[in-house]
């Protein structure tokens, strides 16, 4: 299945999407600056792998020119977040029930790719959706892959990331 690193304690955390070992980790209070974040450029590809330019793509979602019209596009632009270390995008597109405090980027973490496996609702006429990928990363150089089944709701017309499951 997919490599992983020695898990550390489950904690409430913010990968694309939810636990695991290495990069992001929600930890309340934590104020630990993360290193510098990928260069992406507005006018250069979207780390979400769609055939789009990042500003007309996950980019409008971050400045909030735009928001994400369904399940899939939010989970999209989430991983995108990631990938440029976008910690307020991340909490704003968290359902509050879920969402932590902060967000604690691990600065030996690169997402360098992300696969749909699976989208279930999610769409404009749903109120609720889940969206099933496989992200990967490279951590100190090591490659690995997160595999997620991710829930979204709709609420007051946005989508927001609820929580997920690994598998």
């Amino acid at each position: 299945m997919s490599r992983r690193t020695p898990r550390r304690t489950p904690r409430r955390t913010s990968r694309p999407e939810a636990a695991a070992a290495p990069g992001p980790k929600a930890r309340p209070g934590s104020a630990a600056a993360p290193g510098p974040a990928p260069a992406v450029r507005p006018d250069g590809p979207c780390p979400c792998g769609l055939p789009a330019a990042y500003g007309e793509c996950c980019g409008r979602f971050h400045t909030g020119a735009a928001t994400a019209p369904t399940a899939e596009r939010l989970m999209r632009s989430r991983y995108s977040a990631f990938v440029v270390r976008d910690a307020a995008y991340l909490l704003a597109t968290w359902a509050p029930a879920t969402r932590p405090r902060d967000v604690d980027f691990d600065p030996d973490t690169r997402w360098t790719g992300l696969e749909i496996l699976d989208t279930r609702d999610g769409t404009p006429f749903h109120t609720t959706g889940t969206v099933a990928f496989t992200a990967r990363y490279t951590h100190r150089g090591e490659p690995g892959e997160l595999r997620e089944r991710s829930r979204f709701e709709q609420a007051g017309g946005r989508w927001l990331y609820v929580d997920g499951t690994f598998g």
